[in-house]
């Protein structure tokens, strides 16, 4: 999630973690109705294990598909299920554990407010500023919401974005334009769009709930004084503007620091990178600065959050349509 990095949890089979697993290595229907729910309950003390655990299963694949064909048998494939699952199992743990941690962190901030600067850069180099007000609220059985309101300059002074996020559906998004006096909702289908002429994309303002992508794990390395896990998450919505996303995420504080947008063409359209990183409450980290590039056009969005005041007096209706227009 751009705002607070969540991770929801989830429990069936029929779930994304299941997708995420088994997507990258194009686990077969045999494999995947495998009794783990046996182990599902079960958690592994290691949260960096989840790496490893794949790379095992990948091997383990790797020696499935280069083992030659039993004449002896009409499905010699059978032989492997047991340790397969074996292997699933484990990394399902692991998974469900890295899954746990980061979840477990951000739950309960209940709300916050932040005051944001927003500079667009155009490539050559000219600057326009632009100041916000952000205020989030934590939904316990669903997406957060969040609320974007511009101070400065004056031509956009009131314009405000809500957002009410959604785990599994898509998110519903209202833009309220003072000039026109109307509130304006963004549909799905527009949600790849510039946001107010900035680099980021109103979907990339929106919660980035597991539930929403697939996944699938490349390697670790070193970032910074840091070991990341990069992985690849892929956009369940078919009207995403990018069709994959590689993700650096710290091993230690399970924070984001670098995020490469590919546009539908595969081809590498932003990249974000997050970094002074500043603890809240003993518990929920959160990044000071965002830099989005467009390697497309040259242009550059910078945000700079200031002025965290986490569980304050906010509440469901200072998040409501009918609010946009008196937002002050």
């Amino acid at each position: 999630m751009l705002l607070t990095g969540e991770i929801h949890d989830t429990s069936t089979t029929n779930t994304p973690v299941f997708r995420a697993l088994s997507n990258p290595f194009d686990l077969s229907r045999r494999v995947s109705i495998c009794s783990f729910r046996k182990c599902r309950g079960n958690r592994v003390e290691n949260r960096a294990g989840f790496s490893e655990a794949v790379l095992k299963t990948r091997t383990a694949f790797e020696k499935l598909s280069n083992q030659p064909p039993d004449a002896s048998q009409n499905a010699p494939y059978h032989r492997y299920i047991h340790p397969i699952c074996l292997i699933f199992c484990f990394c399902f743990r692991a998974y469900n554990n890295f899954k746990t941690a980061s979840q477990d962190r951000e739950k309960g901030f209940g709300n916050f407010t932040t005051q944001q600067t927003m500079v667009l850069r155009n490539k050559h180099g000219q600057e326009s500023q632009r100041q916000l007000r952000v205020k989030v609220l934590e939904v316990s059985e669903d997406g957060d919401k969040s609320l974007f309101v511009f101070d400065q300059p004056r031509d956009v002074q009131g314009t405000a974005l809500l957002i009410h996020a959604h785990r599994e559906s898509a998110d519903d998004q209202w833009l309220y334009l003072p000039a026109l006096k109307r509130v304006k909702r963004i549909s799905s289908s527009n949600q790849s769009g510039s946001f107010m002429g900035s680099e980021f994309a109103y979907e990339d303002l929106t919660p980035q709930a597991v539930e929403k992508f697939t996944y699938r794990y490349l390697r670790d390395e070193a970032c910074g004084d840091l070991t990341c896990t990069v992985s690849e998450r892929f956009p369940v919505d078919k009207k995403s503007g990018y069709s994959r996303q590689v993700v650096w995420r710290d091993k230690d504080e399970l924070r984001v620091w670098k995020v490469e947008y590919y546009d539908r063409k595969d081809s590498l359209l932003k990249t974000l990178t997050l970094g002074s990183y500043a603890q809240y409450l003993e518990r929920y980290w959160r990044a000071g600065e965002m830099t989005m590039v467009n390697h497309l056009t040259g242009k550059s969005t910078v945000l700079t959050w200031t002025d965290f005041e986490f569980q304050t007096d906010l509440n469901d209706r200072d998040f409501t349509q009918t609010g946009l227009k008196r937002v002050r």
